[in-house]
């Protein structure tokens, strides 16, 4: 059963993140960097322990990709959970470079 968790995004200097907090603290991220206007890499992604098997990396993935596709930004997904799921689900790679 996946929980839908509040994901929000930031992004400053080329850098950027989905995240998830609970309090002051990210207890959940996909972190990116913009390598252009309309290019990105998925660096990484870390989900706490307390959120195990509730789906939250790939809400923060798909939050990522619906922002892709509202930004008509290209994604190329480094972070090798990123990869994985961009390998098992045909439907999201349309964002993919």
């Amino acid at each position: 059963m996946t929980t839908p968790h509040t994901i929000a995004h930031q992004e400053a200097d080329a850098k950027g993140a989905f995240y998830i907090q609970q309090g002051s603290e990210r207890i959940a991220e996909m972190t990116y960097s913009r390598t252009n206007a309309t290019l990105i890499v998925i660096d990484h992604t870390e989900v706490d322990e307390r959120l195990k098997g509730q789906g939250a990396g790939r809400q923060l993935l798909d939050a990522l990709v619906a922002w892709a596709r509202e930004t008509h930004t290209k994604v190329i997904a480094l972070c090798p959970f990123a990869k994985a799921q961009f390998d098992k689900d045909p439907t999201i790679r349309d964002v993919l470079r």
